[in-house]
């Protein structure tokens, strides 16, 4: 640097005493967030100086000193917050904290007509670069917004924070003091993940596409999800923060950021949190971008990214689909005032998806998916618009479905022993019909492991999983596009209607004596069943009768190919000897995919149909 500069801005150089000095009772200090926290000036304005007297705090997320009670048990300061998580939570519950609620986006809108007023700005910064710059480190949420409304701008120098780029630079000329740090930054350790959510986190991850966008927050679900989207490609981000887990991600190289459309090539964040490693890692690192909130919580910004998802925590769901969300102490993760923000986002983007997520059941072994959670506070407004709800016993897909369709769906992904449960509430409350059947001794044995995803000719891509109860509609659906000579070719009679006592019986399949599998088509949630196939043991020898369906648009394309030999695996993995089936021999289609798969067969002919033994 040259030596006159230097000279310059050592010139603000000024104890805390000093800055201390200009603070008058009744003023509003503005603090820079989280890892960001300028903690030694923090400090200073807890100490007993008659002028460090009813002063208001103002910070967007508070994780750290400023949130200490001794500040408030005094009356020295108040802190005012916008985030109703993490140690801030219990602060205000005890009263100790104003929470401001706002959506984040909006905050430094509040900030600038005065709503919000800021007569000064605490920032920490790093040490001023050979152009005399310092970068704001790992947060820049609204700090620039605040010092242009401040009469009182101070830096707190700290070297242990990272240069990072975007909108960070701030010559050294805009404060008026510059303080010298003597505590380093506040540090979080990574968060542990228990076998639940890493199951939750690997449903999630299987519902979201190559080339999507995501945001991340804090807690174990998100710890979890980079872990499990290491095996994506051309994943882009856009995130109000940047974890350890997300460096995990982007480093892996299943994050390119190449089909964004706002700062393309570039993670965009507003900040970090975590470890000295990832302090370390964002040093000077082009690859991530750190901007306001204005702008990364920006829906209209957020929604110009195609396939965005917004993966969001919940605490509680009822069977309509409504949400409850954390809130206090216990709430690490996303909060309203973020979640509207992203939530919003991907619904104006284009293939936008929205999930939440939780375990089937919270840690004193209570079900997390109710029958009603009108009891329970912090309730999410718009969660009639959830896409997905995601369990670690798989995901139940909302869109388009009806409250009986819904309550189907989440029931399949509660956890198996609150599932006849939640079938008799649902009766009583009339959500489901009276009539509706449960094998509740087939609870835990879904075969959850049966799940395939193969691409045909033409590009066609088909996920195969074992059907559920809440299939229901989807396979009426399906069997209502059959010619009536499909029908007659599956079912040997003409069958003209498929109600709801016939389908449910057909659904609802004993897992031990039935195997039955699905194939889907389109997008999450908009997918749909085209094909399903299935065997149903013998009672009186090792052999299972064998059927398929694959709806008439999708034939020819080798489906019921691969679902006849994937049969065949799961059958002998179940110890069967082999197969049967029955054909009408006017149906070549049938007897070519078996002709096909690749065993030998018997067939004897009798009254027009032909009846196979298929040995293994």
């Amino acid at each position: 640097m040259d030596e006159g500069l230097e000279k310059e801005w050592r010139k603000k150089l000024a104890p805390p005493e000093k800055v201390m000095k200009r603070i008058e009772p009744g003023m509003n200090i503005f603090l820079s967030t989280g890892v960001a926290e300028p903690r030694t000036l923090v400090r200073r304005l807890m100490s007993e100086e008659p002028n460090l007297q009813d002063l208001s705090l103002i910070q967007l997320f508070s994780f750290g000193d400023a949130v200490s009670p001794k500040g408030a048990r005094e009356q020295n300061y108040r802190l005012k917050t916008f985030f109703s998580g993490w140690v801030a939570g219990e602060a205000i519950t005890e009263g100790r904290v104003d929470l401001i609620p706002s959506r984040f986006s909006r905050i430094p809108e509040l900030i600038d007509s005065g709503l919000v007023p800021i007569d000064a700005a605490f920032v920490q910064v790093t040490p001023p670069n050979p152009s005399g710059y310092c970068s704001l480190g790992v947060a820049v949420d609204a700090a620039r917004r605040a010092m242009a409304k401040a009469s009182l701008v101070v830096g707190e120098i700290n070297p242990n924070v990272p240069i990072t780029y975007g909108d960070t630079f701030i010559h050294f000329s805009d404060f008026d003091f510059l303080v010298e740090s003597t505590e380093p930054p506040i540090y979080f350790k990574r968060w542990p993940v228990d076998s639940v959510y890493e199951k939750v986190a690997a449903n999630v991850a299987s519902v979201i596409e190559d080339k999507s966008c995501i945001g991340f927050s804090v807690g174990p679900l998100y710890e979890a999800l980079g872990k499990c989207l290491a095996g994506k490609r051309n994943l882009g981000i856009h995130s109000g923060i940047v974890t350890d887990s997300m460096m995990d991600l982007i480093k892996s190289g299943a994050v390119t950021n190449r089909y964004k459309s706002n700062w393309r090539g570039k993670s965009v964040v507003s900040y970090a949190i975590g470890t000295p490693e990832l302090l370390a890692w964002l040093d000077r690192n082009p690859l991530v971008e750190f901007e306001s909130v204005d702008k990364v919580f920006d829906p209209a910004e957020i929604g110009r990214n195609s396939r965005y998802v917004a993966v969001m925590p919940a605490r509680k769901v009822d069977l309509s689909g409504r949400i409850a969300l954390h809130m206090g102490k216990g709430n690490v993760s996303a909060e309203p005032g973020e979640i509207m923000d992203f939530f919003n986002g991907a619904e104006l983007s284009d293939g936008g998806i929205r999930i939440f997520a939780l375990p089937s059941r919270n840690r004193q072994g209570a079900g997390n998916i109710r029958a009603s959670i009108e009891e329970f506070p912090n309730q999410f407004g718009l969660s009639q618009s959830a896409d997905m709800i995601v369990t670690e016993y798989g995901v139940a897909n909302l869109k388009g479905r009806t409250v009986r369709e819904r309550a189907l769906a989440l029931i399949d992904v509660s956890h198996p022993e609150d599932r006849p449960g939640l079938i008799e509430e649902a009766k009583e409350k009339r959500i489901l019909f009276s009539d509706q059947i449960y094998l509740a001794e087939c609870a835990f044995s879904y075969p959850s492991e049966i799940s395939a995803r193969e691409t045909f000719k033409g590009n066609l891509e088909v996920r195969f999983r074992a059907i559920k109860p809440s299939d229901e509609e989807g396979m009426r659906r399906l069997f209502y596009r059959f010619s009536d000579e499909s029908v007659y070719s599956r079912y040997f009679s003409s069958v003209r209607t498929m109600p709801h006592a016939k389908m449910q019986e057909y659904v609802n399949v004993d897992c031990n004596k039935i195997v039955s599998i699905v194939g889907l088509v389109g997008e999450p949630p908009e997918e749909h069943i085209i094909a399903e196939a299935r065997y149903a043991k013998h009672m009186d020898r090792p052999f299972a009768d064998v059927a398929f369906v694959v709806d008439e648009k999708y034939q020819g394309y080798g489906i019921a190919t691969f679902l006849y030999k994937m049969l065949v695996r799961l059958g002998r993995e179940a110890g069967l000897k082999g197969l049967t089936a029955d054909v009408l021999a006017s149906n070549r289609t049938m007897m070519k995919v078996f002709e096909k798969g690749g065993l030998p067969f018997e067939a004897k002919m009798e009254a027009g149909v032909f009846s196979l033994t298929i040995p293994f």
